[in-house]
Protein backbone atom coordinates (compact mmCIF):
# COMPACT_ATOMS: atom_id res chain seq x y z
CA UNK A 1 0.00 0.00 0.00
CA UNK A 2 1.39 3.13 -1.05
CA UNK A 3 1.60 5.85 1.86
CA UNK A 4 -0.52 9.34 1.09
CA UNK A 5 2.99 11.22 0.95
CA UNK A 6 4.74 8.80 -1.52
CA UNK A 7 1.66 8.41 -3.50
CA UNK A 8 1.43 12.32 -4.11
CA UNK A 9 5.23 12.48 -4.94
CA UNK A 10 4.20 9.80 -7.38
CA UNK A 11 2.04 11.85 -9.38
CA UNK A 12 4.21 14.66 -9.18
CA UNK A 13 6.09 12.63 -11.35
CA UNK A 14 3.96 11.63 -13.62
CA UNK A 15 2.95 15.47 -14.17
CA UNK A 16 6.77 16.15 -14.68
CA UNK A 17 7.00 13.39 -17.46
CA UNK A 18 3.95 14.42 -19.26
CA UNK A 19 5.26 17.72 -19.46
CA UNK A 20 9.10 16.25 -20.97
CA UNK A 21 7.21 14.36 -22.87
CA UNK A 22 5.05 17.05 -24.55
CA UNK A 23 8.09 19.22 -25.27
CA UNK A 24 10.41 18.35 -28.17
CA UNK A 25 13.10 20.36 -26.63
CA UNK A 26 15.21 19.60 -23.23
CA UNK A 27 13.19 21.85 -20.11
CA UNK A 28 14.76 23.06 -17.06
CA UNK A 29 13.44 23.45 -13.79
CA UNK A 30 12.22 26.66 -14.32
CA UNK A 31 10.23 25.78 -17.19
CA UNK A 32 8.67 22.78 -15.45
CA UNK A 33 7.65 24.59 -12.78
CA UNK A 34 5.91 27.18 -15.00
CA UNK A 35 3.58 24.47 -16.70
CA UNK A 36 2.92 22.77 -13.50
CA UNK A 37 1.81 26.17 -12.38
CA UNK A 38 -0.47 26.38 -15.22
CA UNK A 39 -1.89 22.79 -14.06
CA UNK A 40 -3.02 23.69 -10.63
CA UNK A 41 0.15 22.03 -9.62
CA UNK A 42 2.29 24.35 -7.23
CA UNK A 43 6.02 23.63 -7.09
CA UNK A 44 8.99 25.68 -6.78
CA UNK A 45 12.01 25.18 -8.79
CA UNK A 46 13.44 23.74 -6.27
CA UNK A 47 11.06 21.43 -5.58
CA UNK A 48 11.30 20.66 -9.20
CA UNK A 49 14.73 20.10 -9.60
CA UNK A 50 14.64 17.87 -6.11
CA UNK A 51 12.23 15.64 -8.05
CA UNK A 52 13.72 15.79 -11.37
CA UNK A 53 17.02 14.25 -9.43
CA UNK A 54 15.35 11.08 -8.25
CA UNK A 55 13.82 10.91 -12.08
CA UNK A 56 17.51 11.18 -13.09
CA UNK A 57 18.54 8.06 -10.61
CA UNK A 58 15.31 6.16 -11.99
CA UNK A 59 16.39 6.56 -15.52
CA UNK A 60 13.06 8.47 -15.94
CA UNK A 61 15.10 11.52 -17.30
CA UNK A 62 18.70 12.33 -18.11
CA UNK A 63 20.09 15.49 -18.52
CA UNK A 64 20.68 17.38 -22.00
CA UNK A 65 21.95 20.46 -23.10
CA UNK A 66 22.60 23.13 -20.53
CA UNK A 67 23.25 22.41 -17.09
CA UNK A 68 19.49 21.87 -15.71
CA UNK A 69 17.89 20.89 -19.19
CA UNK A 70 16.24 17.31 -19.51
CA UNK A 71 14.72 15.20 -21.29
CA UNK A 72 12.22 11.92 -20.77
CA UNK A 73 13.81 9.05 -21.60
CA UNK A 74 12.05 5.47 -23.08
CA UNK A 75 12.15 4.15 -19.53
CA UNK A 76 10.64 7.41 -18.46
CA UNK A 77 7.87 6.96 -21.11
CA UNK A 78 7.37 3.12 -20.24
CA UNK A 79 6.11 4.62 -16.84
CA UNK A 80 4.11 7.22 -17.93
CA UNK A 81 2.10 4.94 -19.93
CA UNK A 82 1.64 2.51 -17.33
CA UNK A 83 0.62 5.25 -14.81
CA UNK A 84 -1.68 4.09 -11.75
CA UNK A 85 -5.31 3.82 -13.54
CA UNK A 86 -6.72 4.94 -10.66
CA UNK A 87 -5.08 8.24 -11.17
CA UNK A 88 -6.69 8.33 -14.55
CA UNK A 89 -10.11 8.25 -13.76
CA UNK A 90 -12.61 11.06 -14.11
CA UNK A 91 -9.24 12.41 -16.14
CA UNK A 92 -11.22 13.18 -19.09
CA UNK A 93 -14.30 14.95 -16.74
CA UNK A 94 -11.53 17.06 -14.88
CA UNK A 95 -10.36 17.85 -18.14
CA UNK A 96 -13.29 19.64 -19.34
CA UNK A 97 -13.89 21.45 -16.51
CA UNK A 98 -10.75 23.10 -16.40
CA UNK A 99 -10.82 24.12 -19.77
CA UNK A 100 -14.78 25.50 -19.46
CA UNK A 101 -13.25 27.53 -16.09
CA UNK A 102 -10.39 28.75 -18.66
CA UNK A 103 -12.98 29.68 -21.25
CA UNK A 104 -13.15 33.41 -21.17
CA UNK A 105 -14.84 34.48 -24.78
CA UNK A 106 -17.14 36.74 -24.53
CA UNK A 107 -20.37 36.98 -27.21
CA UNK A 108 -20.99 40.54 -26.06
CA UNK A 109 -17.51 41.80 -26.69
CA UNK A 110 -16.01 41.19 -30.09
CA UNK A 111 -12.89 39.30 -30.78
CA UNK A 112 -12.21 38.98 -26.71
CA UNK A 113 -11.06 36.16 -24.65
CA UNK A 114 -9.61 32.74 -25.01
CA UNK A 115 -11.36 29.65 -26.29
CA UNK A 116 -10.74 25.73 -25.73
CA UNK A 117 -9.09 23.56 -28.52
CA UNK A 118 -8.75 20.14 -30.33
CA UNK A 119 -5.74 19.73 -31.99
CA UNK A 120 -4.81 17.71 -34.88
CA UNK A 121 -1.58 16.29 -36.50
CA UNK A 122 -1.35 15.28 -40.03
CA UNK A 123 1.51 14.20 -42.07
CA UNK A 124 2.65 17.14 -43.97
CA UNK A 125 2.70 15.30 -47.30
CA UNK A 126 -0.76 14.16 -47.17
CA UNK A 127 -2.16 17.67 -45.75
CA UNK A 128 -3.10 18.59 -49.46
CA UNK A 129 -5.89 15.68 -49.44
CA UNK A 130 -7.13 15.96 -45.82
CA UNK A 131 -8.07 20.07 -46.47
CA UNK A 132 -10.21 17.83 -49.80
CA UNK A 133 -11.28 15.78 -47.11
CA UNK A 134 -12.13 18.23 -44.67
CA UNK A 135 -14.17 20.93 -46.76
CA UNK A 136 -16.74 18.63 -47.12
CA UNK A 137 -17.03 18.13 -43.37
CA UNK A 138 -17.04 22.07 -42.74
CA UNK A 139 -19.17 22.35 -45.65
CA UNK A 140 -21.85 20.05 -44.09
CA UNK A 141 -21.96 21.85 -40.56
CA UNK A 142 -20.68 18.09 -38.99
CA UNK A 143 -18.20 20.17 -36.92
CA UNK A 144 -19.32 22.33 -33.81
CA UNK A 145 -17.49 25.49 -35.85
CA UNK A 146 -15.59 26.36 -39.35
CA UNK A 147 -12.99 28.59 -37.37
CA UNK A 148 -9.81 27.03 -37.13
CA UNK A 149 -5.86 27.44 -36.28
CA UNK A 150 -2.70 25.81 -38.68
CA UNK A 151 0.62 25.72 -37.08
CA UNK A 152 3.73 23.96 -39.30
CA UNK A 153 6.97 22.36 -37.42
CA UNK A 154 8.04 24.08 -34.27
CA UNK A 155 5.02 26.30 -33.99
CA UNK A 156 2.53 25.40 -30.83
CA UNK A 157 -1.46 24.66 -30.89
CA UNK A 158 -2.97 24.97 -27.08
CA UNK A 159 -0.19 22.64 -25.49
CA UNK A 160 1.74 20.79 -28.52
CA UNK A 161 4.51 21.88 -29.97
CA UNK A 162 4.10 20.32 -34.13
CA UNK A 163 6.87 17.70 -34.64
CA UNK A 164 8.96 17.75 -37.91
CA UNK A 165 7.29 16.28 -40.90
CA UNK A 166 3.70 17.23 -39.29
CA UNK A 167 0.89 20.17 -39.93
CA UNK A 168 -1.13 20.81 -37.01
CA UNK A 169 -4.78 21.94 -37.00
CA UNK A 170 -6.80 23.38 -34.32
CA UNK A 171 -10.33 23.28 -34.17
CA UNK A 172 -12.95 24.65 -31.75
CA UNK A 173 -13.21 22.02 -28.63
CA UNK A 174 -16.97 21.00 -27.30
CA UNK A 175 -15.74 22.77 -24.24
CA UNK A 176 -16.44 25.62 -25.21
CA UNK A 177 -20.21 25.78 -24.62
CA UNK A 178 -19.88 24.63 -21.46
CA UNK A 179 -17.35 27.63 -20.59
CA UNK A 180 -20.03 29.94 -21.93
CA UNK A 181 -22.49 28.28 -19.59
CA UNK A 182 -20.86 28.28 -16.31
CA UNK A 183 -19.82 32.14 -17.21
CA UNK A 184 -23.72 32.44 -17.10
CA UNK A 185 -24.22 30.08 -13.94
CA UNK A 186 -25.49 27.04 -15.42
CA UNK A 187 -23.85 24.10 -14.28
CA UNK A 188 -23.19 21.78 -17.09
CA UNK A 189 -23.23 17.80 -16.46
CA UNK A 190 -20.77 16.46 -18.91
CA UNK A 191 -22.27 12.52 -19.49
CA UNK A 192 -20.68 11.10 -22.93
CA UNK A 193 -18.63 11.26 -26.47
CA UNK A 194 -20.29 9.34 -28.69
CA UNK A 195 -21.01 8.05 -32.02
CA UNK A 196 -24.08 9.64 -33.23
CA UNK A 197 -25.98 8.36 -36.33
CA UNK A 198 -27.25 10.38 -39.22
CA UNK A 199 -30.21 9.23 -41.14
CA UNK A 200 -31.24 11.69 -44.31
CA UNK A 201 -29.11 14.31 -43.18
CA UNK A 202 -30.80 14.62 -39.57
CA UNK A 203 -29.53 13.28 -36.51
CA UNK A 204 -30.93 9.70 -35.20
CA UNK A 205 -29.50 7.91 -32.04
CA UNK A 206 -26.48 7.24 -30.81
CA UNK A 207 -25.27 4.19 -31.36
CA UNK A 208 -21.75 4.21 -29.27
CA UNK A 209 -21.27 6.16 -25.73
CA UNK A 210 -18.75 6.27 -23.53
CA UNK A 211 -18.83 8.02 -20.17
CA UNK A 212 -16.82 10.91 -19.75
CA UNK A 213 -16.36 10.54 -16.02
CA UNK A 214 -15.02 6.98 -16.13
CA UNK A 215 -12.54 7.19 -18.83
CA UNK A 216 -9.04 7.32 -18.97
CA UNK A 217 -8.82 8.67 -22.65
CA UNK A 218 -11.04 11.25 -24.05
CA UNK A 219 -13.96 9.54 -25.79
CA UNK A 220 -13.27 11.02 -29.30
CA UNK A 221 -9.53 10.10 -29.07
CA UNK A 222 -10.49 6.77 -29.08
CA UNK A 223 -13.36 6.58 -31.98
CA UNK A 224 -10.90 8.57 -34.41
CA UNK A 225 -7.94 5.94 -33.78
CA UNK A 226 -10.94 3.01 -34.15
CA UNK A 227 -11.73 4.10 -37.78
CA UNK A 228 -15.32 3.89 -35.81
CA UNK A 229 -16.83 7.01 -37.73
CA UNK A 230 -18.10 7.55 -41.13
CA UNK A 231 -18.29 11.55 -41.53
CA UNK A 232 -17.45 11.71 -45.30
CA UNK A 233 -19.99 10.02 -45.91
CA UNK A 234 -22.23 11.61 -43.58
CA UNK A 235 -21.39 14.80 -45.19
CA UNK A 236 -22.10 13.81 -48.39
CA UNK A 237 -25.05 11.25 -48.36
CA UNK A 238 -26.57 12.21 -45.32
CA UNK A 239 -26.40 8.67 -43.32
CA UNK A 240 -23.64 7.76 -41.69
CA UNK A 241 -21.78 8.26 -38.19
CA UNK A 242 -20.40 11.58 -36.39
CA UNK A 243 -18.74 12.00 -33.01
CA UNK A 244 -21.07 13.77 -30.67
CA UNK A 245 -21.05 15.05 -26.97
CA UNK A 246 -23.74 14.74 -24.99
CA UNK A 247 -24.01 16.90 -21.72
CA UNK A 248 -27.46 17.79 -19.25
CA UNK A 249 -28.20 20.82 -18.14
CA UNK A 250 -30.56 21.93 -15.04
CA UNK A 251 -34.08 22.31 -16.64
CA UNK A 252 -34.65 26.26 -14.60
CA UNK A 253 -31.51 27.13 -17.39
CA UNK A 254 -32.92 25.98 -20.53
CA UNK A 255 -34.28 29.62 -21.81
CA UNK A 256 -31.14 31.50 -20.65
CA UNK A 257 -29.12 28.10 -22.72
CA UNK A 258 -30.56 28.32 -25.15
CA UNK A 259 -29.56 32.28 -25.67
CA UNK A 260 -26.50 31.49 -25.21
CA UNK A 261 -26.22 29.11 -27.81
CA UNK A 262 -27.45 32.00 -30.31
CA UNK A 263 -25.20 33.92 -29.01
CA UNK A 264 -22.16 31.12 -29.76
CA UNK A 265 -23.67 30.32 -33.18
CA UNK A 266 -23.62 34.13 -34.33
CA UNK A 267 -20.49 34.19 -33.20
CA UNK A 268 -19.04 31.18 -35.74
CA UNK A 269 -18.43 28.94 -32.26
CA UNK A 270 -21.37 26.52 -32.13
CA UNK A 271 -23.25 26.08 -35.63
CA UNK A 272 -25.79 22.94 -35.21
CA UNK A 273 -26.40 22.56 -30.89
CA UNK A 274 -28.94 19.95 -30.57
CA UNK A 275 -31.33 20.46 -27.37
CA UNK A 276 -34.02 17.96 -26.21
CA UNK A 277 -37.14 18.74 -24.57
CA UNK A 278 -37.72 18.71 -20.67
CA UNK A 279 -36.82 15.39 -18.78
CA UNK A 280 -37.25 13.20 -22.34
CA UNK A 281 -34.47 11.69 -23.99
CA UNK A 282 -32.44 12.72 -26.57
CA UNK A 283 -31.29 10.84 -29.45
CA UNK A 284 -32.25 7.31 -27.55
CA UNK A 285 -30.56 8.60 -24.23
CA UNK A 286 -32.61 9.18 -21.55
CA UNK A 287 -32.21 12.55 -18.82
CA UNK A 288 -32.34 12.58 -15.18
CA UNK A 289 -35.51 14.39 -14.28
CA UNK A 290 -35.38 18.39 -14.44
CA UNK A 291 -32.49 18.05 -16.93
CA UNK A 292 -32.20 18.92 -20.51
CA UNK A 293 -30.24 16.86 -23.11
CA UNK A 294 -27.55 19.12 -25.12
CA UNK A 295 -25.76 17.18 -28.33
CA UNK A 296 -23.04 19.02 -29.73
CA UNK A 297 -20.66 17.63 -32.65
CA UNK A 298 -17.39 17.47 -32.32
CA UNK A 299 -14.95 20.00 -34.36
CA UNK A 300 -12.80 16.58 -34.62
CA UNK A 301 -15.10 15.45 -36.92
CA UNK A 302 -13.19 17.07 -39.49
CA UNK A 303 -9.58 15.02 -38.59
CA UNK A 304 -11.81 11.73 -38.59
CA UNK A 305 -13.47 12.09 -41.95
CA UNK A 306 -9.11 12.41 -43.20
CA UNK A 307 -8.65 9.14 -40.98
CA UNK A 308 -11.58 7.24 -42.72
CA UNK A 309 -9.59 7.66 -45.51
CA UNK A 310 -6.36 6.35 -44.49
CA UNK A 311 -4.40 9.08 -43.45
CA UNK A 312 -2.18 8.77 -40.22
CA UNK A 313 -3.81 11.54 -38.03
CA UNK A 314 -2.86 12.04 -34.67
CA UNK A 315 -6.02 13.52 -33.10
CA UNK A 316 -5.87 15.39 -29.17
CA UNK A 317 -8.80 16.35 -27.86
CA UNK A 318 -9.12 19.15 -25.30
CA UNK A 319 -5.38 20.29 -25.85
CA UNK A 320 -5.68 23.62 -24.34
CA UNK A 321 -7.04 27.66 -25.83
CA UNK A 322 -6.34 30.15 -27.52
CA UNK A 323 -7.23 33.49 -28.23
CA UNK A 324 -10.30 34.08 -30.74
CA UNK A 325 -7.70 36.27 -33.07
CA UNK A 326 -5.68 33.32 -32.84
CA UNK A 327 -8.45 31.59 -35.20
CA UNK A 328 -9.94 32.03 -38.68
CA UNK A 329 -12.42 30.56 -41.14
CA UNK A 330 -11.41 27.24 -42.11
CA UNK A 331 -12.22 28.19 -46.31
CA UNK A 332 -10.07 31.34 -45.62
CA UNK A 333 -6.94 29.10 -44.78
CA UNK A 334 -8.08 27.19 -48.12
CA UNK A 335 -7.99 30.38 -49.85
CA UNK A 336 -4.16 31.39 -48.64
CA UNK A 337 -3.10 28.41 -50.09
CA UNK A 338 -2.97 26.38 -47.32
CA UNK A 339 -3.49 23.59 -48.66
Amino acid sequence: MIGQETHEVERKIRAILQILSDSPRPLGGRVVAQRLKEQGIDLNERTVRYHLKIMDERGFTCQMGNRDGRVITELGLEELRSALVCDKIGFVTDRLEVLAYFTSFDPAVRNSGFVPIDVSLFPEKDFPRAMELMAGVFRAGLCISNLVALAHEGEKLGETTVPRGKIGLATISTAVVSGAMLKAGITVDFKFGGILQFHAHKPVRFIELIEYHGSTVDPFEIFVAARMTSVSSTAQHGDGNILASFQELPLPSKTMAETILQQLQKAGLCRTPFMGKANEQLYAIPVKMNKVGLVIPSGLNAAAAAAEAGIAVTSKAMNGITHILELRDFYELRGHGAC
